[in-house]
């Protein structure tokens, strides 16, 4: 039988296996929402705001699994990120600038 502190440290390192960062500290959560606002308010569910913070820890996912192909991360962050009246997504350019603010934010090292 596992005991449940392993199941928990399974759990949490799932995550982590497939590429999606720790949740960021409240500073990095804030800077990280407040570019992608200034990008386009529409990105921050102001009534959710894990939202934008939980697509963009996906999207990190995305990051470490194909780095160097900029442009396939362009078109997923594009996907990634949409609201009600952008359900098809921004942009390619507004989703080039996403995509900038998620690595800089929550995942610098990938």
């Amino acid at each position: 039988m596992i005991a449940p502190s392993s199941d928990a440290a399974a759990m949490s390192s799932a995550p982590a296996a497939a590429g999606i960062p720790p949740e960021p500290d409240a500073g990095t959560k804030a800077a990280y929402l407040d570019e992608l606002r200034a990008i386009d308010p529409r990105l921050v569910d102001e009534d959710n705001l894990d939202k934008a913070v939980n697509r963009g820890r996906n999207q990190c996912s995305s990051v470490r699994e194909h780095p160097g192909d900029q442009a396939r991360l362009v078109d997923l962050t594009n996907r990634r990120f949409i609201a009600p009246d952008a359900s098809n997504g921004f942009g390619l350019e507004v989703a080039e600038r996403v995509l900038a603010v998620v690595r800089k934010h929550l995942c610098p090292t990938y």
